[in-house]
């Protein structure tokens, strides 16, 4: 009995691609067009080379009937042994067989069934094997995606003169994303040599991507002239950004390096050594240049403690921040001389946001920071926004300054401390209260919640 079913009558020719792709039925492909005397000539070839495409065991017609041996879809090339050649596959294949074998050699060349099942399934081996005939690689490698598609078959056949054609291509123009995906599917086939011009595009040191976003933050700051739109930009790439453990060590180092410079900008200025020496002149001139590079400075330092805050990545800054007792110190000698406001008048609201940004962080939660943080933080900024609350002029009745909005978040600070802890520090902002009682709910608050808690001293936890 014939394994071989008859197909139904009135069933479509049309068969199923192993994967379930339905493709045309490929039994009679019409053959691509000749070249007179080349590419697909019968009147001049001395080989006919047949690609067919490999399909499963089994192959289903559309009618539903398994057909165990249907006709493998195929087409005929009519071409010359002496293309063919340049393709060492060929040239192995063809090597020594003329002098035995009546012309014309018959190949077969079949194409895998793993290959993407297309409805014309041979146009790119047809493609590759006209180009060994008319080498016209600048007329038929037009686009990046024609290059993706001839490349694989290149490196199937050998065509070495394709392959570096193709690779030439593709490492001048530009991709789609989609069509990098299928290059960086390609470059393991490449030899090392022949794929290091790709591989410098699409990949880089671990470091590199920490480089360029501090080399971005860095020109955001300092370098670029239209400030403001240059930092949005920058902003919305750290946003975007995939690891957010890179985006907080190029935060964190250009965080340390502002605030380095600030401190030794602000400490020169409050240096008594610089405020005694020399021409007052040129006192003066190197005075103000001292002060308004640490505001320029102080200024860059806020964009960065926003960037971290709303990306989460403020931990390091804030215990950093609290440990700034010399530039406190600096600050409040600074503060407390009038000559900065002639300079940089701007300077106390600036330093009170930077104190400000950081405390909400923590009072709310966004920023976990252990206790002796916390402390430390109160404790060293707090007596800089005495000094700032006492040089500024107050805001008018139902507006909040930043000093005000402060001295609240402090207080919520304070009041995560244990109570010998918070007893210190509550005692040191008596001040809030100079500018009218009835302007302090806030303090009224923490003092109440102290002494609440204070009350509790006979309870025994351990009941």
């Amino acid at each position: 009995m014939s394994l071989r079913k008859r197909q139904r009558s009135g069933s479509s020719n049309r068969l199923s691609a192993p994967d379930g792709t339905i493709m045309e039925d490929l039994s009679s492909v019409p053959p691509p067009a000749s070249i007179p005397g080349g590419f697909n000539d019968p009147s001049t070839a001395d080989v006919v080379l047949r690609l067919q495409l490999e399909s499963s065991d089994t192959v289903t017609c559309s009618g539903g009937e398994p057909d165990l041996h249907p006709p493998p879809p195929h087409l005929d090339l009519h071409l010359h042994s002496s293309a063919l050649r340049r393709s060492r596959y060929f040239s192995v294949l063809l090597s020594g067989r003329w002098d035995t074998i009546t012309s014309p050699q018959r190949i077969t060349l079949k194409i895998p069934s793993s290959v993407p099942v297309l409805r014309r399934p041979f146009d790119r081996h047809v493609s590759v094997l006209r180009l060994l005939h008319t080498l016209d690689f600048r007329g038929s490698i037009v686009s990046a995606s024609e290059a993706i598609d001839l490349l694989p078959i290149a490196l199937e056949l050998l065509f070495d003169e394709l392959i570096q054609a193709c690779l030439r291509f593709l490492e001048a123009v530009p991709w789609t994303e989609e069509e990098e995906e299928c290059i960086l599917s390609i470059i393991p086939l490449l030899p090392h040599d022949e794929s290091r011009h790709l591989l410098a595009r699409v990949s880089a040191d671990a470091s590199a991507s920490e480089g360029m976003l501090h080399d971005l933050i860095n020109s955001a700051m300092h370098s670029h002239p239209n400030v403001a739109t240059v930092k949005a930009f920058v902003a919305k790439l750290l946003r975007e950004y995939p690891t957010k453990d890179s985006v907080q060590m190029v935060l964190d180092m250009a965080f340390l390096s502002c605030l380095e410079t600030v401190k030794e900008l602000m400490g020169k200025y409050a240096s008594p050594d610089l405020r005694v020496a020399g021409d007052n002149d040129e006192r003066e001139a190197i005075q103000r240049l001292n002060l308004h590079a640490a505001v320029v400075n102080a200024k860059h330092l806020y964009w960065l403690i926003e960037r971290m805050i709303e990306l989460r990545v403020a931990d390091n800054a804030v215990e950093e921040w609290s440990e700034q007792t010399s530039l406190a110190a600096d600050l409040q000698k600074t503060l407390r001389d009038d000559a900065w406001k002639n300079i940089a008048p701007g300077l106390p609201s600036l330093v009170t946001r930077c104190t400000f940004r950081l405390a909400s962080a923590v009072a709310s939660g966004s920023t976990l920071a252990p206790q002796q943080v916390r402390m430390k933080l109160v404790k060293g900024w707090l007596p800089v926004l005495n000094v700032c609350r006492d040089i500024v002029s107050p805001m008018p009745s139902g507006h909040k300054s930043v000093f005000q909005e402060l001295e609240e978040t402090f207080l919520l600070i304070i009041s995560t401390l244990p109570v010998a802890d918070a007893q210190a520090l509550l005692q040191q902002c008596l001040s809030f209260s100079t500018r009218n009682v009835d302007d302090c709910p806030h303090l009224i608050a923490a003092f109440k919640t102290w002494f609440r808690r204070a009350d509790r001293s006979g309870i025994n936890l351990n009941s």
